[in-house]
């Protein structure tokens, strides 16, 4: 840890100074920004969250108006979304490490004006290729920000205003996405899929002002250089394993470029692995603090959580779709209130974890959630509706907000304060994964359950529509109306098997919730993670770096 401190902001009541450094660790509560400034600083960092959140999912409703434009394939139009989530998770560790180096500030400055430049290119794209170079972008210009926007939460909130802050944050990073998908289908519905990027652009203008003014900056002063190394080997890793997660279902997964992706990401993951533990203290990630309670715990949870949360977002929107023939924009704000409940719960768990300590926090809203899918997979039916499944949607949304803000905290409270960038970048990386592994994962269940269900149910079908009708509930409605009096049979055959396919994905994510629950019962972190190491030092007295956890 560095000695070489930066100067120390004033102690002075309204110490407005844009471009001062706060020092790298154990800021006096004097020498933070004051109350007033934080509460500008957290609206800044969120702002900035909520455009990123909002381009991972926003483009989804706008699938088929994309092919139009631009006379693609299926297979680009999938490229153009994904690409920005594969060079966000991808660039996620080494940028929050550069951000700590070189100026938590400057970096997100950085990011906002390469992510707005890009969404500019991106809504004035003439063609696929300009898209997805303009996608691409966008995702560079993403991990410059989104690891950053938590980390100068935890170097200039203190710590008995953390928790509450981080909780904001998360509630933010987990209900935005919602949010920012419902926005997009409204703007698809009035105007056209160009307007898509009007909302990040805007979010990125008032984020720019606010930062400049208010935003701190805060660095690192480390005695070693660069992991560079490191910071290659963890690109291509996450590259080739996120393309696994993404490309497995639509290539298959013993397509000859899987398995050479699967190969190329897990020997990457290895060889990071054993450098950085050769690195050790000058490592960009010190591997061996996943032995901590909180890290490990933390970064678990988040993985099973937003797996499981974008599980389910791969099951629901079908069966508002095509099951009850609801239009984007209803399917879409039907899920706002399981958005809302999971922001509410984030910001009431920083007050239940100070009370209750953090691993029954997180362990009740892992049980709440399993509840929720096990309630979904329960009540759903066709005719049932959206009443059939909304109980489980709330109790889902209320358990992941409890769980995530204590996971995120874990994380966070794991590595120093100078650190910090890399902590919320393996956050980010972590919720990446989890998402693209719950896609994989639940999507497949989804797809298998209902091809095994719709056989049987397709007798006096012709031909040709029953091969239609095992691509999908979609592809059997579509199918039906060359089926003639068969038609409604075909439909309702299509729906009941879906619900079967939603029944089996459902239980295999109780399942993953259970055995987290179980995980963090026996392994979760042990108290209130409130502390940064150094700061639990000076608590206890030690001046050591011990693991307050």
């Amino acid at each position: 840890m560095s000695t070489n401190h930066p100067p120390r902001l004033p102690s002075t009541p309204n110490a407005d100074l844009p471009d001062a450094d706060l020092p790298d660790a154990d800021l006096p509560n004097a020498d933070l920004p004051d109350a007033r400034r934080r509460r500008k600083i957290l609206i800044a960092v969120c702002i900035a969250l909520m455009a990123v959140i909002a381009s991972v999912s926003g483009l989804n409703v706008a699938q088929p108006d994309l092919a139009l434009a631009f006379g693609a394939s299926q297979s680009t139009i999938l490229w153009i979304i994904n690409i920005y989530t594969l060079s966000l998770a991808a660039l996620l560790l080494p940028l929050g490490a550069l951000g700590d180096r070189w100026g938590r500030k400057p970096m997100l400055l950085a990011g906002l004006a390469v992510f707005g430049v890009a969404n500019v290119v991106a809504g004035l794209a003439p063609s696929a290729e300009v898209m997805l170079a303009a996608r691409l972008f966008s995702g560079v210009g993403a991990a410059m920000i989104m690891p950053i926007t938590l980390a100068v939460i935890t170097s200039t909130f203190p710590a008995e205003e953390r928790g509450r802050a981080i909780g904001v944050w998360t509630g933010v990073a987990g209900g935005g996405g919602i949010l920012g998908m419902f926005l997009s289908a409204a703007l698809v519905d009035a105007a056209s899929w160009r307007w898509l990027f009007v909302l990040p652009v805007a979010l990125v203008v008032v984020a720019l002002v606010m930062a400049l003014r208010f935003v701190p900056n805060t660095r690192e002063k480390p005695g070693h250089r660069f992991d560079t190394v490191g910071a290659l080997t963890s690109v291509v890793a996450v590259v080739g394993l996120i393309f696994v997660l993404q490309e497995g279902p639509e290539r298959g997964w013993t397509a000859p470029v899987t398995l050479l992706s699967l190969a190329v990401g897990a020997l990457a993951a290895v060889g990071f692995v054993a450098w950085e533990l050769r690195r050790r203290d000058a490592a960009l990630l010190d591997v061996r603090l996943f032995g901590q309670r909180s890290l490990a715990g933390g970064s678990v949870t988040l993985l099973a959580v937003f797996g499981v949360q974008a599980g389910i977002f791969v099951v629901l929107f079908p069966f508002f779709q095509a099951v009850l023939g609801w239009s984007g924009l209803l399917s879409t704000l039907a899920l706002m209130p399981m958005a809302v409940l999971m922001m509410m719960t984030s910001g009431l768990a920083p007050r239940l974890a100070a009370r209750i300590g953090a691993r029954p926090t997180m362990a009740a809203g892992i049980a709440l959630a399993a509840a929720g899918l096990a309630l979904m997979a329960a009540l759903v039916s066709v005719d049932g509706g959206y009443l059939s499944v909304l109980p489980g949607m709330l109790a889902m949304g209320a358990g992941m907000g409890l769980s995530m803000t204590p996971a995120t905290e874990a994380i966070t409270s794991s590595l120093p304060r100078e650190r910090q960038g890399v902590a919320s970048a393996l956050n980010d990386v972590t919720r990446e994964f989890g998402t693209a592994l719950g896609v994989a994962l639940l999507g497949a269940l989804l797809s298998a359950g209902y091809r095994s269900a719709i056989d049987s149910r397709l007798q006096g079908i012709p031909r040709d529509a029953a091969d239609t009708a095992r691509e999908g509930v979609a592809n059997a409605i579509g199918a039906a109306d060359g089926t003639g009096a068969r038609a409604g049979a075909l439909i309702r055959a299509a729906q009941e098997s879906f619900v079967d396919g939603w029944q089996q994905a459902m239980w295999a994510g109780v399942a993953v919730m259970t055995a987290l629950f179980l995980y963090i019962l026996a392994r979760g972190p042990r108290r209130t993670a409130q502390l940064m190491p150094e700061e639990a030092d000076i608590a206890a007295g030690t001046g050591s770096a011990a693991n307050p956890n």
